[in-house]
């Protein structure tokens, strides 16, 4: 199918806001088919952007909200005269090539708007909430920031099924819990803590020892890290069949995903990690061991 100019346009536009930008695990990877990588390209600018807005931090709180506000209004607008901004109070540069490019996926993958209305509900919250009470309100977080992504790609890969759905949830909550082990130290540095109040308690750890010109983190905070990633392991394992369930490119992507978020986690519980001062990440030395073990898949 030859696509309009505009259209193409916007397209490259999402592929590139999507290269631009540095991520733990793949952005409309190569594995993909090439069909599907412009659709996964156009629903991260639209988060991508929404995010960005949230984390502003030199913003005062309202304006964020207010960019936040208007990033929904453009959604609910899609397919509508309404939806493209006056040039002079645009909320993004770029804005209206991602939404005409989401447009036309949401369009093309009878993708339910809904999803996107729980992914800026969650970026909204981050603007207000710095803090969790439990683990079920850091779940409930998680529902809307990260499965609406799983989900929506599968729909874009063609899979429409429940069991599906709820085992990609399990994973994609499990892939957002390990990104905040792994950037405890720098969210807290920006005023975010993810660590649920109640397993804190648990283990005893104080917020007063978090300081961060402080010799290496307590043991008690240890021990809630540790809880934390166990936790999140459960999450993993209980995820791990939807990437059996799925066929085609689409099951290598899932599957290193999947290693890829399991290694961060083990690093993140090594007791010698230190995470208010290092930041664990994967390099090239864990390229060979995630192919093989994709391929392998025992």
């Amino acid at each position: 199918m030859t696509e309009p100019p505009a259209l193409r346009r916007a397209y490259e536009t999402c592929i590139r806001l999507a290269q631009d930008y540095y991520e733990n695990f793949p952005v409309a990877s190569r594995l993909l088919p090439a069909s599907v990588r412009p659709h996964i390209a156009a629903v991260y600018a639209f988060a991508r952007v929404a995010d960005d807005f949230a984390d502003e931090g030199d913003r005062p709180a309202e304006e964020r909200l207010a960019l936040l506000e208007r990033w929904g209004s453009r959604l609910a607008g899609i397919g509508t005269t309404s939806n493209r901004a006056d040039p002079a109070a645009a909320e993004h540069r770029d804005a209206d090539d991602i939404f005409l490019a989401l447009a036309h996926t949401i369009d093309t993958h009878q993708l339910p708007v809904g999803l996107f209305d729980d992914l800026l509900s969650a970026f909204r919250q981050d603007v207000t909430v710095t803090r969790y009470a439990t683990w079920a309100d850091l779940l409930d977080y998680c529902r809307r920031s990260a499965n609406p992504v799983g989900r929506i790609v599968l729909r874009i890969s063609g899979f429409r099924d429940e069991t599906l759905d709820r085992r990609s949830d399990s994973v994609c909550s499990a892939l957002q819990i390990t990104n905040f082990l792994q950037d405890f130290g720098r969210d807290w540095r920006a005023g975010r803590l993810y660590v649920p109040g109640e397993i804190q308690e648990e283990c005893g750890a104080e917020i007063a020892d978090l300081d961060l010109d402080a010799e290496p983190l307590t043991p008690a905070w240890h021990a809630a890290l540790e809880r934390c990633a166990v936790k999140t392991r459960e999450l993993f394992l209980d995820g791990r069949p939807v990437c059996d369930g799925v066929t085609g490119r689409l099951k290598m992507e899932l599957r290193l995903t999947w290693l890829g978020g399991m290694r961060v986690l083990d690093r993140v519980g090594r007791t010698r990690y230190d995470p208010l001062h290092d930041r664990p990440t994967l390099g090239l030395a864990d390229a060979l061991p995630l192919v093989w073990r994709a391929v392998v898949w025992t």
